[in-house]
């Protein structure tokens, strides 16, 4: 068996990041875990991420993974350039890919951005933002609801709809013409969102563009599975792994999905 990528978020959202590394390499094997005990990272405190996602990625890492994702902007922003730096295996984030897509799509240099408590106070959007171009305006948005709606499953519900309304309604005063998912949870509310802010507007996830990365950096290393080899992906979760695995299952769209339930220190 092949060495897996491994991929790691506060909770479900990082599936968001997964489907789309296995969409675009679909050779690879993947090993997630989903720290859902406790979710959301967001509201936490600097250190308290910094830890918890310490102690996500030394689980991974025992599990003699090839290549590290950070599918969680408050963690990639919390600790992302110091496990680089530790681990022997290249390790990536989401916030650059995200940053290089909206510079990518952006027309009138407007980008709005919507993350977590502690990403937007991070401003880790912005300063990637304006090191590839000084002239991007950027619109930051906290959005509290969304991560404990995409983790009870109701994503799709009319309370849903409600809370992206609520939440989003002084994003239409802004001069935006793309607007970042500066977080993996969001993706699932993705046509919820898609829907308020407009077709004017091109709203961007990251996960696409974390993908082409990891194809890139495996790739250049000469890692990349063979046609051949056997797959398997492995789903961990810190909470319950009933709620886990039902958003997996709907989200990833494989009801063969098996998922087991750990305890990180």
């Amino acid at each position: 068996m092949s060495r897996a990528i491994g991929v790691m978020d506060s909770g479900v959202g990082g599936l968001t990041v997964a489907k789309e590394i296995i969409y675009q390499l679909p050779n690879e094997n993947i090993i997630y875990l989903g720290d859902t005990a406790r979710c959301p990272y967001g509201p936490r405190d600097e250190e308290e991420v910094r830890k918890f996602t310490w102690e996500m990625a030394e689980f991974l890492y025992r599990q003699d993974i090839k290549m590290l994702v950070i599918a969680c902007n408050t963690a990639t922003a919390a600790a992302l350039e110091e496990i680089k730096t530790a681990f022997d295996i290249p390790v990536i984030g989401v916030i650059s890919p995200g940053a290089r897509s909206a510079i990518k799509y952006t027309k009138n240099n407007c980008v709005g951005i919507l993350g977590t408590a502690g990403t937007i106070k991070s401003e880790a959007y912005e300063k990637v933002l304006r090191s590839l171009k000084e002239s991007i305006q950027t619109f930051p948005k906290a959005c509290p609801k969304f991560v404990p709606l995409v983790e009870s499953g109701e994503y799709n519900s009319s309370m849903a709809k409600k809370i992206v309304a609520e939440t989003l309604s002084e994003m239409r005063q802004h001069p935006i013409d793309t607007l970042i998912l500066g977080c993996t949870h969001y993706p699932l509310l993705q046509p919820l969102i898609e829907q308020y802010v407009g077709q004017t507007v091109k709203v961007i996830s990251s996960g696409d563009e974390t993908a082409r990365e990891v194809s890139a950096i495996l790739s250049y290393r000469g890692e990349l599975n063979a046609r051949h080899e056997k797959k398997l992906n492995v789903f961990y979760t810190t909470g319950s792994s009933v709620i886990f695995g039902q958003v997996a299952r709907e989200w990833m769209n494989d009801h063969s999905l098996l998922v087991e339930s750990v305890k990180l220190p």
